[in-house]
């Protein structure tokens, strides 16, 4: 069994959360990670893709929240492709890999709507990729985190579940 983790980072707390996930996963199935801004393609004979993105004014980033990123300091991913629009160019069709989303999100403004994993998970689902899991959030402390304490143990568990889920299957 293989999955593949793609992520959007800005600011390095969503690329940090990938690769905790990858490595619980790891313990179960091979595993490849990809930054989005690389532009990857999901590589042959995947089971499980895992897509995640920081949450930029409640849902997945746009060009603009990107560049506003950047001119708060980002030095990570690109302004000109994120998360959106690498699940935009997935085909469209009945898909037999599973997909799970997640996202960071700041934690003080926990009581607002709006999830770029939700999003994503939405997304996916229209291009036909059935979910592996409800769409995961992880914190950060502010715009630029760094993430809380627990988070990166707790996305560590995360890919553990999903990488067991997936063994099962077989």
């Amino acid at each position: 069994m293989k999955a593949f983790v793609v992520y959007e980072s800005m600011f390095g707390n969503t690329e940090a959360v990938a690769r905790a996930i990858a490595e619980g996963l790891g313990d179960f199935v091979q595993v490849q990670l990809a930054d989005i801004a690389s532009s990857p393609a999901i590589p042959e004979g995947v089971d499980l893709i895992v897509a995640g993105g920081p949450t930029h004014a409640f849902s997945m980033t746009r060009e603009s929240t990107r560049e506003d990123a950047v001119r708060q300091g980002a030095t990570h991913g690109s302004t000109g492709t994120g998360l959106r629009e690498w699940l935009d160019a997935l085909p469209a069709g009945e898909h037999t890999q599973l997909m799970a989303t997640f996202d960071t999100r700041v934690d003080k403004v926990r009581h607002l709507p709006g999830s770029a994993a939700k999003g994503a998970a939405k997304l996916a689902h229209r291009h036909g990729y059935p979910a592996a899991a409800h769409a995961e959030s992880f914190w950060v402390s502010g715009v630029d985190g760094p993430l809380l304490d627990g988070e990166l143990e707790r996305a560590t568990r995360w890919g553990e579940q999903l990488g067991a889920l997936l063994a099962d299957r077989t």
